[in-house]
């Protein structure tokens, strides 16, 4: 029952990361290979306010927010004259900087927290606490599901609200034809810094989600393979609608338990889990690429 629950839990954190990705990728058509990186600093400012300043989840989590949403410039600033390869690029190059920062600020000499040794490398944290809502604390699974369950719906709300409202139309014409959008007076810049703001902002809540269930936190969170499996969930599932990612976060969680029926050792599953990935990207761009359940295809 623990472990069906477990998967419950990491489909919820992965849908929320699938849903805010799919706002870029799939409302915007910008493809960025920055999400994890973004869901790592969620994580890691997360747990220093909670394991080191104190604060309880609701405020910890909204200031992971805040810092996401601003590091997000770095990637929606050069959409403003980017395109295609060259803004997939830029968002490699922040997912790098941003990895190399979290792998680096270090020093064993200080202690954790501090300016000299902020994220503690390579090493990670450990001891990450529990969420704590107004003195609540989910300390079984059965209670950390309902916990983020609670969450995963109220993201899945406020997405669905904004995309179905006027400002999601907008993203949708800056997506199809950003020339007629910008000739019908429409501020398009400013759309699509709101909407890798957004994206940033609710990768980082469930970067919080994430560091708070598993409790240990270290930089294999910002990898570029983390990048491309957020990205496959969009991919395989399908960009441009709400069941799209639901069903490559399935998917994609649902993968390495059935790599387990082959039984590899622990030093191969990475590495085979990573080429099943490709594979699925592979196919369904040549049999179906819209997706499992998309209605909107990469050009």
């Amino acid at each position: 029952m623990n472990y069906l629950l477990h998967l419950v839990i990491y489909f919820e954190i992965y849908a929320i990361v699938a849903l805010s990705l799919n706002l870029v990728a799939g409302y915007c058509g910008l493809l960025s290979l920055a999400h994890a990186a973004y869901f790592a600093v969620g994580a890691y400012t997360y747990s220093l306010m909670a394991l080191i300043g104190g604060w309880s989840f609701i405020p910890a989590a909204a200031f992971a927010i805040v810092i996401s949403s601003l590091l997000s410039l770095a990637v929606s600033l050069p959409a403003w004259r980017l395109r295609g390869d060259f803004f997939v690029l830029s968002t490699l190059a922040v997912q790098a900087l941003i990895f190399s920062a979290l792998y680096n600020w270090s020093d064993p000499n200080a202690a954790l927290g501090t300016w000299q040794n902020l994220t503690n490398g390579p090493f990670g944290i450990a001891g990450i606490p529990r969420p704590n809502i107004l003195g609540w604390v989910p300390a079984s699974a059965a209670e950390f599901a309902v916990f983020a369950t609670g969450m995963t719906t109220a993201c899945v709300i406020i997405l669905w609200q904004l995309q179905r409202s006027p400002w999601g139309r907008l993203l949708i014409a800056v997506r199809d034809d950003e020339l007629a959008a910008r000739a019908l007076g429409k501020n398009t810049r400013i759309a699509k810094v709101q909407a890798v703001a957004i994206s940033s902002g609710l990768a980082a809540l469930a970067g919080a989600l994430y560091a708070s269930y598993v409790r240990y936190l270290d930089p294999s969170s910002a990898t570029i393979d983390e990048s491309i499996m957020m990205l496959s969930m969009v991919v395989i599932g399908g960009m441009g609608n709400f069941r799209g990612p639901i069903v490559g976060a399935i998917t994609v969680v649902a993968l390495p338990e059935l790599l387990r029926l082959l039984q590899l050792p622990d030093t191969q599953a990475a590495h085979v889990q990573m080429l099943v990935y490709g594979c699925l990207l592979a196919l369904m761009m040549h049999l179906r690429p819209s997706g499992l359940a998309g209605s909107y295809r990469i050009q």
